[in-house]
C-alpha cells in the first residue's frame, strides 16, 4: 500500500543568486543560472520519500526537455512516477532569485501543471494511500475533487495552501491539517498576521470555517498548532540560512512522515521544523530536502 500519494506541480526552477533583489527598471549581476528540479507537488514527494515514506506522484509535464529531467529526480528519489502524464504543453517552471540572506522571490508558469484534471486522480483511484498531500499550483476544481475522492476512500489529507490564493470553505472542512505560512494564512482569513498572537487569531477563524488542525509555518519562530482543543507553538532549531527555498515543502514531507510513523501532532510539528531548517542550510529546492537519518542526527546533535 502507497504511504503518501502527492497530487500537484512539478516544475523546472531556474534560479539565480544574486546579492538583493533588483528594483523595477533596474538590472543587476548575478550567479550562473542553475535549473534544478522543484515544483511544491514533487518537493513534497522527495521530501516524504527521504523520510522513508513509500511515495506515489500524481501530475503532469510537457513534452519538452524538463520532463525527463523532472521525472528522472523523482525516480532517483524513489517516488512512483506511473501517474505523471505528459503531454504537449510545457513543462511548468519557477524563476527564482535567491537573495544575500537566502530569501527568494519566485514566479510561476504553470504549463503542463494547469492541466491536471480530475479524469487524472480517478486515473489513480486503486493506489489507496494512507495521506494525500495537496497544494495549490494545480487547478482549484482539482484540488477540491482530490480531497472529495480521499475523503471517499479514508485517506487522511494535508493541504498546503501555496502559493497564497483564496480556497472554497468545503476544500478547508475536507482537509484533516492545513498548513499554511503567515502570508497564506493573511490572505485566507483577510487578517494581517505578522506575530504569534494575530496568528492565533487567524487560525481560529479557520477552525469556524471548518478546518479542522491548523498548523501556521512562522519561519524562524517555529510552528502554531491550533485546533478545537489546543493551542501550542512548536519551536525550531537555529542553523546559519543560505536558501529558504522549499524549506515549507521539508516540512510537510517530515510532517506526513512523522504521522505515518505514529508521533501525536505536537512532536510531528517539531520533527518537521527539524526538516524545514536542515533544508535551509543548503541551496536549491529538492537538493536540500534531508533524509531521515540526517534528521535524526541534526535532532540528537
Amino acid at each position: 500500500m502507497t504511504d503518501v500519494l502527492v497530487i500537484g506541480s512539478l516544475n523546472a526552477d531556474l534560479v539565480v543568486r544574486a546579492p538583493y533583489f533588483p528594483k523595477p527598471g533596474e538590472t543587476i549581476s548575478g550567479d550562473d543560472l542553475q535549473i534544478i528540479p522543484g515544483g511544491k507537488g514533487a518537493n513534497q514527494a522527495v521530501a516524504a520519500a527521504r523520510q522513508g515514506a513509500s511515495v506515489a506522484m500524481l501530475g503532469r509535464v510537457g513534452s519538452d526537455s524538463f520532463g525527463p529531467f523532472l521525472l528522472d529526480s523523482l525516480k532517483s528519489n524513489q517516488v512512483d512516477v506511473t501517474h505523471v502524464r505528459a503531454d504537449d504543453s510545457a513543462t511548468g517552471t519557477a524563476t527564482i532569485i535567491v537573495d544575500g540572506n537566502g530569501q527568494n522571490s519566485i514566479v510561476l508558469s504553470a504549463g503542463a501543471n494547469g492541466k491536471v484534471s480530475p479524469a487524472d486522480v480517478d486515473s489513480a483511484s486503486a493506489l489507496r494511500p494512507k495521506l494525500i498531500l495537496l497544494q495549490l499550483e494545480i487547478p482549484i476544481p482539482t484540488v477540491l475533487y482530490a480531497a472529495q475522492r480521499a475523503r471517499q476512500n479514508g485517506s487522511r489529507v494535508i493541504l498546503n495552501p501555496a502559493p497564497a490564493k483564496s480556497i472554497p470553505d468545503e476544500l478547508i472542512f475536507l482537509a484533516d491539517f492545513i498548513i499554511p505560512n503567515e502570508t497564506e494564512l493573511s490572505l485566507l482569513t483577510g487578517m494581517e498576521v505578522k506575530n504569534i498572537p494575530s496568528a492565533e487569531k487567524a487560525a481560529k477563524v479557520m477552525l469556524t470555517r471548518g478546518a479542522k488542525n491548523v498548523i501556521v509555518t512562522l519561519g524562524s519562530k517555529g510552528a502554531l498548532v491550533v485546533s478545537g482543543t489546543q493551542m501550542t507553538q512548536v519551536d525550531t532549531y537555529k542553523v546559519e540560512v543560505v536558501d529558504t527555498t522549499a524549506a515549507g515543502d521539508a516540512f510537510i514531507g517530515g510532517f506526513a512522515s512523522a504521522l505515518l510513523r505514529g508521533l501525536e501532532i505536537e512532536k510531528a510539528v517539531k520533527y518537521a521544523n527539524a526538516c524545514g531548517a536542515l533544508a535551509t542550510t543548503k541551496f536549491g529546492a529538492q537538493p536540500s530536502l534531508p533524509t531521515r537519518e540526517e534528521t535524526e542526527t541534526f535532532i540528537s546533535s
